[in-house]
């Protein structure tokens, strides 16, 4: 393979002098990326796209925050208040949470963990990829032509009469869904025809079967949104009476089916991040996983019981006291397979070779928050408790710990983690630690004054307040300043190791997968030769290398086998 001379980077201590070419230098030119059909530099365009998606709903959440610093109001209207939260919500939940961990760090490793070339569908890869930006588009387009205050759920009927551009968005949500649907559908067969020898099913990395559990949620559940937001353009365009109740329609039917979608779409966004936090306890902390089939099995037993629990969305909505109830006890039966993965990542790092890398970090930082989300889930999933606290403060929390501080701090923990792979760079340690450490006490400091405010009576959705919940919302108010500023931290240290990171080896954090076994960043293709594929989690078989700062096989280490410790950690 050709090789380029490396002097972009005086100050490297990387000691190898030539490096070969990769997919981020093999072809130069905007071409080159618009019309790619390499599946990581689409990957590197979803990142980017829902990044910056990340950014705008960020910024909306700050306003809000603003906004309700005091009762009275600062400086939004109601009705740009409500523009705004409709569009927060939007923008993090169709355009950042859902495509994050899947179809960006999917599209970049899930081909190279399996030891394949690339995806089994470029073409289509690339398509999903531009359905996504045509979604984003109109989403924009609603900003423009008058905005949207319906909420993220464009509940009936009120999304029937408003004036706002919901049909624009509706639009969106239908281009997004194809492109969902698309990336599902690629992942599926992907993992079933492509898997190398030696790879067997309980031999894939589990961040494989997360991303295969997620891909049929995304194929089986995601027509039944577009069917839906197809059906109330019909309705709002054509007053045909399938939800409007003027005209004999029924509204709680669109609720039935929004959640049949959105219930399942709740672990589209958790259970990619599941799979990444698997993968980085493990490594970092030089360890084999254990319980690996019931990790395994638990990601598939989530996506089945997410298709049975959407009715606990509604238990004020007027349903009968027995279907509430079998909702209810369906809803408490998810903690089962959702609790063995915790209790299995524990175990893993119990006398594990732990390293506070800041992967690992937001790995510890999910293993909090994700408890607290799932625990306040089960007052929710109480039919007493759940009437008091619905449409609550309590409400917004709960979602915001399962989906933000879970799904966002999980695609957090993938982008350190697989960062030198991706880019071949190194990030600073000290600054993304100080990083995790601002969004960990950001995020916290937002929402957990929001259960009391909930509990307490404080209404979502409501512009404004009794001034005896001030102090829990200026305390809110601040937290979100304090994550949105580590957000920026994260971002900037990132996209600073690019331009003055150190070269990256091809396995720097002494992973046993079979993305570690290539070069950082990975050549056009991959691999020259398919791998021969082990247990991604035997940790003994790779052992640190002092000369190119990074690990290698055993194999390779020849002499110096013997200066490593039982995990092929360093001897200290």
């Amino acid at each position: 393979m050709a090789t380029v001379v490396d002097s972009s980077n005086p100050k490297s201590d990387f000691p190898i002098q030539y490096r070969e070419l990769n997919y981020l230098n093999c072809s130069k030119g905007w071409k080159s990326w618009f019309f790619t059909l390499d599946h990581k530099r689409i990957g590197i365009m979803y990142l980017i796209g829902v990044t910056v998606a990340f950014f705008l709903g960020g910024i909306f959440a700050v306003l809000l925050r603003t906004e309700l610093l005091s009762p009275e109001k600062m400086f939004l209207s109601a009705d740009g208040y409500n523009q705004m939260f409709t569009l927060h919500g939007a923008i993090m939940t169709f355009l950042v949470i859902i495509p994050g961990v899947p179809a960006a760090i999917g599209n970049i490793i899930l081909p190279v963990m399996l030891g394949a070339k690339d995806v089994a569908f470029p073409r289509m890869n690339l398509g999903s990829f531009y359905l996504w930006m045509f979604g984003a588009a109109f989403f924009l387009a609603a900003l423009a032509l008058g905005g949207l205050d319906t909420g993220w759920t464009f509940y009936t009927p009120y999304s029937i009469t408003t004036s706002t551009a919901v049909r624009t968005a509706l639009l969106g949500v239908f281009i997004l869904g194809f492109s969902s649907i698309f990336t599902g559908l690629n992942f599926i067969v992907t993992i079933h025809t492509m898997r190398p020898p030696g790879m067997t099913w309980f031999k894939m990395p589990l961040f494989l079967w997360a991303l295969y559990a997620t891909a049929l949620i995304q194929v089986l559940a995601t027509p039944v949104l577009g069917i839906t937001g197809l059906l109330l353009i019909v309705e709002k365009t054509f007053e045909i009476g399938i939800f409007d109740p003027r005209l004999g329609g029924d509204p709680v039917l669109f609720q039935h089916f929004f959640w049949f979608y959105s219930h399942p779409a709740v672990y589209v966004m958790i259970l990619p991040a599941m799979g990444v936090v698997s993968e980085v306890i493990a490594v970092h902390s030089r360890k084999h996983i254990f319980g690996y089939r019931f990790i395994a099995y638990s990601s598939i037993a989530i996506a089945v019981f997410g298709f049975l629990v959407w009715g606990h969305h509604m238990f004020v909505s007027g349903q009968s006291k027995v279907v509430a109830v079998v909702f209810s006890a369906i809803t408490f039966s998810v903690s089962i397979p959702s609790a063995i993965k915790v209790f299995n990542w524990l175990t893993t790092m119990y006398k594990g070779s732990i390293r506070f890398t800041t992967a690992m970090c937001y790995a510890l930082a999910f293993l909090f928050i994700f408890s607290i989300g799932g625990l306040t889930g089960l007052f929710l999933a109480t039919l007493a408790t759940d009437i008091h606290l619905h449409d609550t403060y309590f409400v917004v929390a709960h979602f915001h710990y399962v989906m933000m501080g879970s799904s966002l701090v999980g695609l957090f923990a993938a982008v350190h983690h697989w960062w030198p792979k991706i880019t071949g760079k190194m990030f600073n340690e000290f600054w993304g630690r100080i990083a995790c450490l601002g969004v960990f006490l950001g995020f916290n400091l937002t929402f957990f004054p929001q259960f009391l405010l909930g509990t307490r009576g404080m209404p979502r959705r409501y512009y404004t307040y009794l001034p005896e919940f001030q102090n829990l919302h200026i305390l809110s108010t601040c937290g979100a300043y304090l994550l949105g500023l580590s957000s920026a931290l994260m971002a900037a240290t990132l996209i600073y190791s690019v331009y003055r990171g150190k070269h990256a080896p091809a396995n720097p954090w002494g992973g046993a997968s079979l993305e570690w076994q290539c070069s950082s960043p990975p050549p056009h293709n991959n691999f020259d030769h398919p791998p021969l594929a082990g247990d991604p989690y035997i940790m003994k078989s790779v052992v640190y290398n002092e000369e190119i700062g990074g690990y290698v096989p055993v194999e390779c280490q020849g002499a110096d086998k013997d200066s490593v410790t039982a995990s092929g950690d360093k001897e200290v």
